[in-house]
């Protein structure tokens, strides 16, 4: 296929585009040159905040993988100096996030694009970014596809309004879409660092110590474009590791940290270090595995 890879200079496009470089054709896109060990690929540069540069990056193109995005919300009143100093307007999140992705899918459909597959994020479910304190409320663990969302931030709020963009474009155009909620998308040196400075947990982490590959992200995105047409039209799919990124057990963390959440922890299946998120779905969905490890490091 001819695949169009959106957010070519980001940190995660390399690990996808040599997912895909031995089967598939590819075509790059961003507004910054990607990174030299992508240079002998075509790129298109462009900003998918701009109708006419989306609809000139479709020629030809089959599928989407979308990389691009905003990665947290700069409007947040935690995280606005920050983002003021680094010069980023305060509507980055939301403009690139919502505007972006309803640019790209209403090009996409215009130019007969058949499948779309967009990295989105386990923040949709709302547990972490939190402005206002309140608590993320847990409904069952482990959590699944089906556990309800809370977002509060512009970037959980985007990759969860994400969701639902999508699933209108496959009901309205019969485009095939697919989401995947990836949780801390992690390369081998982040892996190692992890395991350097591992050390006993202080406390419960609204982030639930979830995490995942970025080569498991990559075999992930690539295993939904080829899979598609075995695929409901429209799907969306956890995408972390199997484990946590704890010393402690998850039954310990919740023991020590949260006893209110013991009447739903459901002993004898999380087991050991088990992440609180499934990923079950969607290895039944396309048989994927996640392959990388911070353990052996320690």
């Amino acid at each position: 296929m001819k695949v169009l890879v959106t957010g070519a200079s980001g940190r995660l496009a390399g690990y996808v585009v040599r997912e895909l470089a031995d089967k598939h054709e590819l075509v790059l896109t961003s507004r910054r040159k990607p990174s030299d060990d992508l240079s002998g690929l075509k790129w298109i540069q462009g900003d998918i905040c701009n109708f006419d540069d989306c609809q000139r990056m479709m020629e030809g193109i089959e599928a989407i993988q979308h990389l691009g995005a905003q990665p947290w919300p700069v409007d947040h009143p935690e995280l606005r100096e920050q983002a003021k100093k680094s010069g980023i307007p305060f509507d980055a999140t939301f403009k690139t996030n919502m505007l972006g992705t309803y640019y790209l899918l209403q090009s996409a459909v215009q130019a007969g694009v058949k499948v779309f597959v967009m990295t989105g994020s386990n923040c949709a479910l709302g547990h972490g970014y939190r402005i206002s304190k309140d608590p993320f409320p847990i409904h069952k663990l482990p959590i699944d596809e089906t556990h309800p969302t809370y977002p509060e931030d512009t970037y959980s709020y985007s990759k969860r309004a994400g969701e639902d963009l999508l699933a209108s474009y496959t009901r309205s155009y019969g485009i095939r879409t697919y989401m995947t909620r990836p949780a801390g998308i992690t390369p081998e040196e982040r892996r190692r660092q992890m395991a350097k400075n591992a050390q006993p947990t202080g406390g419960w982490s609204s982030w639930l110590w979830c995490w995942v590959g970025s080569e498991d992200v990559a075999s992930a995105h690539r295993l939904l474009m080829e899979s598609a047409d075995k695929l409901p039209p429209h799907d969306v799919y956890f995408l972390n590791s199997n484990d946590t990124t704890a010393l402690e057990t998850s039954q310990e963390l919740v023991e020590k940290y949260r006893p209110d959440l013991m009447p739903m922890f459901l002993e004898g299946y999380m087991k050991g270090n088990q992440s609180f998120l499934s990923n079950e779905k969607l290895k039944k969905a396309v048989g994927w595995e996640h392959k990388t490890s911070w353990r052996i490091y320690l």
